[in-house]
Order: C-alpha cells, then structure tokens, then sequence
C-alpha cells in the first residue's frame, strides 16, 4: 500500500496554548490555526516542508498520529484488509474521512481521504487563543 503524502502529526496535547506559544516562539514555526470548538483546542503549526503538526487537547495516548492522505479511503481500506490490517471504524478531521491503523508496537498511524480541499483556507489565519 502506497500513500499519497503524510501530512499531518496530530501530536497529544495537555496545554495546546502553552505548546503553541513555545513552537512559535523558540521554534518560529508558522501558526496556521488555533481552535476551540467541541470542549478542546487543536492548533496547527509548521516548522519545514513536510507534515504539519497539530497539537490536540481531545487526543489520548502519548504518541503522535502519523496521518497520510490516500487517493480513495474505500480502497485504501480493502487493500489494508486484504493484506490483514485492522482498521478503526471511520471518523472525520475537518479535510475528510478518517481510519486509524492498528500497527504493532503501538505505533499510530491513519489515512484519509482529501474530500474538503477548501477545510484548510477555512481554517487557515484562525485563532482562538
């Protein structure tokens, strides 16, 4: 299985302003959003080209998700089974519909479909805290 790009790591976050205020501060990385919406904050931040990083207040665990964007969510899906992937039930992200991947270790992985293109300049300039 072939993804497209990673791009995003959706990072768990105890204090998504505190995190926020030190990637752009003593990192200078470029604030593309900071959100309050449905009882916690996520703010996204860039630092290079690459995965942005999202700092979720609502993410448990300890580990990031490394979320890769796939052509077609359905197919990803039968080809990630087929080769004997576990796959959560799906669930959306403001860009489109999500899976997460059971991978061993405990690593975190996802894939998504891009179905709203136009999420990102919605969100983008947004700040909230």
């Amino acid at each position: 299985m072939k993804f497209e790009s990673l791009d995003f790591l959706y990072m768990p976050s105890v204090d998504p302003a505190s995190e926020l205020e030190w990637f752009e501060t003593v990192l200078e990385a470029e604030v593309a959003f900071a959100i309050e919406a449905f009882g916690t904050r996520v703010a996204m931040v860039r630092q290079a080209a690459g995965p942005a990083i999202l700092l979720a207040g609502h993410l448990d665990g300890e580990r990031p998700v490394l979320v890769f964007r796939v052509d077609s969510l359905e197919a990803a899906t039968a080809e990630l089974r087929a080769a004997g992937a576990d796959l959560s039930d799906e669930f959306g992200i403001p860009h489109g519909p999500v899976r997460e991947i059971e991978a061993p270790g405990g690593h975190r992985l996802a894939i998504y479909e891009l179905t709203r293109p136009e999420a990102a300049a919605h969100l983008e300039g947004r700040r909230d805290f």
